[in-house]
């Protein structure tokens, strides 16, 4: 029986109002490479693949992780009252436990979850967006253009799901993809229109979205990061080409498009990689969505856009040259949609401002504080050159790096700060598990690299003070990066963006970066 589903995400079960059982043998229906050991008759009243989530008449998923085996859990998920369970290997597990053996647990995850709550994107616009950095604005962009449009969006990202004027934190970029499911056929049920998806990396190479019809599919730019999961860029670029490799025409009756850009080398490999329509953006190449006539300062953007429907001068709130590409690729993908021209602008300049990504901290003492996402050595290095325009005095840096995460980018991060700032405070992110100095001096080495010199603590001479501080404690390093400030100066709090946590050791305490910038400048 099917009924209007209705999902608790806060404990991720399902709590009213849902399909109440499904026969085994209807959710492997159209599986392939899957074995069936028991009966297929097993109603089965949901899924799970924490076994500490399983609930009596659940069919448990054995997933492998990148630290934990979820095959090392299927006992406990048969004492929690699992009714079958699917998974690769069933080393110990009785001939009395009716079990799926697959060849990807993963796969069979996704594809489970879209039988399970029937197939929940038909009749959604799916809009996915990949690619280093980028996404989380470009996601917003497009929302507040669908939204001037008269459409109904919903979004799936890094700071949040949201729809309907309901917001749920977002503990990953992409879920998994059951609990991915579970919100898309809530907002399919909520009347939403169009679902605009952040799809991480680690997403597409864990399958997460496998199944996932995407009518649009998003190219920011292409840089380093996640390689203490990928190991290689070659590994990444290949995760993240996933999404555009499989972008095919398949049978359904709306096109499939790929928005790409150009002026990143990675836009043209994928285009190469993929069979869908394309539509290009960018301000170096000839493009199908363009800029022109672009001015910029600390109170915004201003030009003209360029568009096969035309051209319209548009102005926004946000600042640098990061945002006016983020401002390209969501005008492109709204254009692919059939948007109209007007209603796209309309959508750029409504929306004010995006938490965390170059956002401004407003403060008592009247200075210039920008909050922002940047953690990788290519989103560092464009903020910085972003804001150096509008510096009359220092831009002074206050950032880090974080814990159990790729090394290697450490000392490439010190260098840019040292190369493009008169000041830097090197400091703590979310250390996790690792000693908090051991992260900054890896850091370091970098900043030693581009010539800056390690300064003193705080100076009575502001104007004059130059070089690196090291100084574990993120608050007290925004703190004295906001003291050493003047009103001509300039001030980049990067990392961190809009996340009102720290993370060290395994405790998550409440730090928000610009509630602390805003104390500290009062």
């Amino acid at each position: 029986m099917l009924g209007a589903n209705h999902i608790s995400t806060r404990t991720g079960q399902i709590v009213e109002g849902r399909r109440e059982t499904m026969k085994l043998g209807q959710l492997i229906t159209g599986m392939s490479h899957c074995q069936i050991s028991g009966d297929p008759e097993q109603p089965i009243n949901g899924l799970a693949y924490d076994s500490r989530q399983v609930k009596p008449g659940n069919l448990f998923v054995a997933l492998r992780g990148h630290e934990r085996d979820g095959h090392d859990y299927l006992g406990d998920a048969l004492e929690r009252g699992a009714m079958a369970l699917v998974g690769e290997s069933f080393l110990g597990i009785g001939e009395n436990v009716t079990k799926v053996r697959v060849d990807d647990s993963r796969e069979a995850l996704s594809r489970l979850s879209i039988q399970f709550y029937n197939h929940p994107f038909d009749g959604l616009n799916l809009i996915g967006i990949t690619g280093t950095n980028g996404k989380t604005t470009t996601s917003y962009l497009l929302e507040s253009i669908l939204t001037s449009a008269g459409a109904k969006p919903g979004v799936v990202g890094t700071i949040n799901y949201r729809y309907s004027g309901k917001s749920h934190p977002a503990p990953v970029t992409t879920p998994e993809s059951l609990d991915l499911m579970r919100f898309l056929r809530e907002m399919a049920d909520d009347g939403v229109t169009d679902v605009i998806m952040e799809v991480s990396s680690h997403a597409l190479d864990q399958k997460r979205t496998k199944g996932c019809p995407f009518k649009v599919a998003i190219f920011t730019n292409f840089s380093r990061d996640h390689l203490d999961y990928h190991h290689t860029m070659e590994n990444y670029f290949r995760s993240k080409s996933l999404l555009f490799s499989d972008l095919l025409r398949n049978g359904q009756s709306k096109k499939n498009i790929a928005i790409l850009n150009m002026d990143d080398p990675k836009g043209v490999e994928l285009a190469a990689l993929t069979q869908a329509e394309i539509m290009t953006y960018g301000l170096r190449e000839v493009c199908d969505v363009g800029a022109e006539s672009i001015a910029s300062d600390k109170a915004g953007l201003k030009g003209d856009l360029i568009t096969p429907q035309g051209k319209r001068t548009f102005q926004s709130p946000l600042i640098g040259e990061i945002n006016v590409y983020n401002i390209l690729a969501a005008s492109a993908a709204a254009i692919a949609l059939d948007i109209d021209l007007d209603s796209v602008v309309e959508g750029i300049e409504r929306l004010e401002r995006v938490p965390g990504r170059l956002e401004p901290v407003r403060n008592k003492r009247g200075l210039t504080i920008v909050v922002d996402y940047a953690h990788t050595p290519d989103a560092l290095l464009k903020a910085l050159r972003d804001v150096r325009p509008f510096v009359k005095g220092k831009l002074i840096t206050v950032f880090g790096c974080g814990g159990d995460r790729d090394k290697g980018k450490r000392p490439e991060m010190g260098r840019v700060a040292g190369e493009h700032s008169d000041l830097v405070f090197i400091t703590s992110d979310n250390p996790r598990r690792e000693e908090p100095m051991s992260i900054i001096g890896q850091i370091e080495k970098g900043t030693q690299e581009s010539g800056m010199k390690r300064v003193g603590g705080s100076s009575n001479h502001r104007s004059k003070t130059l070089g690196y501080i090291m100084e574990v404690d993120r608050e007290t390093a925004i703190r004295q990066a906001i003291s050493e400030a003047d009103i001509e100066d300039f001030v980049l709090i990067a990392g961190k963006g809009h996340e009102d946590y720290q993370i060290v050791g395994r405790e998550r305490r409440h730090f928000d970066d610009r509630e602390v910038a805003a104390s500290a400048a009062q």
